[in-house]
């Protein structure tokens, strides 16, 4: 059995919250607002860098609109995008 890097999964799961935050069209500031967050706190879980708990995870999830699985999904890109997201058309 393949073992898993913890500090690697972290990463994961704060790229796929940025990947589900930018579908929804949001800025880090929006939803660090809608979450009652301070952005830094949102910036650092994007980045892996913060631990979260299960209470946590589905606590982000019912606000990011998708089940807790869903933040464990492969991100589709690895690499830390900065910057505001692209405008819907």
């Amino acid at each position: 059995m393949r073992r898993e890097d913890p500090e690697q999964l972290l990463r994961d799961i704060g790229r796929r919250i940025a990947e589900l935050r930018r579908e929804c069209g949001w800025t880090q500031e929006q939803l660090a607002e809608r979450l009652g967050i301070n952005r830094r706190y949102l910036a650092r879980l994007e980045r892996g860098g913060q631990n979260l708990t299960v209470h946590r995870l589905a606590w982000l999830a019912a606000h990011l609109g998708c089940r807790v699985a869903d933040l464990f999904v492969e991100p589709v890109d690895r690499h830390v995008r900065i910057g505001r997201p692209i405008k819907a058309r």
